[in-house]
């Protein structure tokens, strides 16, 4: 079978916000990465020659997480530009055969986001079950699961007494994805970065994504005992 495009590809990561800043403003912005594509592969050996450009998260975000806690899924931050200035990037990128790869963060929105507001409003919300809430469990949180980032990976809610899931900040509620509601708003997302011409996405934790349905406690890790990668992920 023939190989596919990214399987030999060449991919330049930038961060948007620290790689060009075309306005002035200090912030990197997409128009900043617009000017610098020759520099990236202009077809000559005076470039660096790249085949696609891996763009970490452009969306807006309160930025707790430098972009990770999305809270809109379809729009581009206004520090970085506009959907128009990333129209812009894309057509000058793919004159140059560059492909554009979006980071995609599935796994769990901001707080902030109208999802979740929604879903925190009440426990009888049409959007309650897009994301993972529970009763606790003898005073405490639902399971002894962890945080990514340290401590308890449920957060109280005092208004309707129960606890939703963060594997990351307490900002960065988790989205249910066995709901299927959830998984045709991803189906969305996608459609509409492809549709604006995005050659493919990173998909962020997405190991994570979907959780013990019984939602049993992690077994404690020996004191001392030291995991290696595929244990720590199990284990979180």
């Amino acid at each position: 079978m023939p190989r596919e495009w990214w399987q030999d590809a060449v991919f330049y990561q930038i961060y948007p916000r620290s790689f060009a800043d075309a306005n002035g403003d200090g912030i990197g912005d997409l128009d900043g990465i617009t000017a610098h594509l020759d520099y990236l592969n202009d077809g000559s050996a005076a470039s660096l020659g790249i085949d696609a450009i891996w763009l970490s998260p452009i969306n807006p975000s309160p930025l707790k997480d430098w972009g990770y806690d999305v809270s809109d899924y379809c729009d581009v931050h206004p520090d970085l530009g506009t959907l128009a200035s990333f129209d812009r990037m894309i057509a000058e990128a793919h004159r140059r055969d560059i492909r554009i790869v979006l980071d995609l963060v599935p796994n769990h929105t901001s707080d902030q986001h109208p999802w979740f507001v929604e879903s925190r409003a009440s426990s009888s919300n049409p959007k309650r079950d897009w994301y993972i809430w529970r009763r606790g469990r003898n005073g405490g949180p639902p399971t002894n699961w962890k945080s990514t980032f340290g401590g308890s990976a449920w957060e109280f809610d005092a208004a309707s007494g129960e606890w939703y899931l963060h594997s990351f900040l307490r900002e960065q509620p988790d989205l249910n994805f066995r709901n299927p509601q959830v998984v045709a708003a991803m189906h969305d997302v996608i459609r509409f970065w492809l549709d604006r011409g995005v050659d493919g996405f990173r998909v962020d934790v997405i190991a994570q994504m979907i959780k013990d349905a019984e939602f049993r406690d992690n077994p404690e890790v020996p004191a001392g005992q030291q995991l290696s990668q595929l244990e720590r992920l199990a284990y979180e």
